[in-house]
C-alpha cells in the first residue's frame, strides 16, 4: 500500500469537518468504512480528535427520531423503528401514556453482532380517547400510532318542557278555601 496519499493529501480538509458534541451522537452500528482503519495522520493540536467518526451519506437522516403531531380531532405519533420486525415492537397504554418498545437479541448482520433495545413513552392530553388507539407500521419501518380525541359536547344544546298540568302559582281563593274545609 502506498503512503503517497496519505501524506500529499489536502491538510485543511480537516478544518471544516464537523465534530460530534458528545459520544452519544456518532452512528454506530452502520458498519466501518476505510478512514476508521487506516486514519490519517493526525490533524490538528488545537482540536481533540478522540472517538470521532467522519459522517458518511446516511439515507435516512432521521433514523430512529419521532414526531408527535396533534391537531383538532386525533394526536399521532410517527417513529422509525426500521431497525425492528413487526414481532420485536410492542406499544401499550397505561392510564394516559403510551409506551413503544422494541427490543432484539444479539443478532449477526454484516457488521458483527448487535443487539438493540428501546423505549419511548409519550403522555397524551387529556382529551385523548385512550380506548380508541391505533397504530400501524408502514413497509418502510414507520411507525405511526393514532390517537383520537374525545368529542366533547359543545355549543348549542335543546332543553326539553316538560309540561305539569298544575298552576305553579296558587291562587289566594284556593288556599282560603282548603284551610276552611
Amino acid at each position: 500500500m502506498s503512503m503517497v496519499p496519505l501524506l500529499f493529501r489536502d491538510w485543511w480538509d480537516d478544518f471544516d469537518r464537523e465534530r460530534p458534541s458528545r459520544l452519544l451522537d456518532q452512528h454506530f452500528g452502520l458498519g466501518l468504512r476505510r478512514d476508521d482503519l487506516l486514519n490519517n495522520f493526525p490533524t490538528s493540536l488545537i482540536r481533540p480528535t478522540g472517538y470521532f467518526r467522519p459522517w458518511r451519506p446516511i439515507p435516512r437522516q432521521n433514523s430512529g427520531s419521532s414526531n408527535l403531531v396533534a391537531d383538532t380531532d386525533k394526536v399521532q405519533v410517527i417513529l422509525d423503528v426500521q431497525q425492528f420486525s413487526p414481532n420485536e415492537i410492542s406499544v401499550k397504554t397505561i392510564d394516559n401514556t403510551v409506551i413503544v418498545e422494541g427490543k432484539h437479541e444479539e443478532k449477526q448482520d454484516e457488521h458483527g453482532f448487535i443487539s438493540r433495545h428501546f423505549v419511548r413513552r409519550y403522555i397524551l392530553p387529556k382529551d385523548v380517547d385512550v380506548g380508541n388507539i391505533v397504530s400501524s407500521l408502514s413497509s418502510d419501518g414507520v411507525l405511526t400510532i393514532s390517537a383520537p380525541k374525545k368529542n366533547l359536547a359543545t355549543g348549542e344544546r335543546v332543553v326539553p318542557i316538560v309540561q305539569t298540568g298544575a298552576p305553579a302559582v296558587k291562587s289566594a281563593e284556593t288556599t282560603i278555601k282548603v284551610e276552611q274545609s
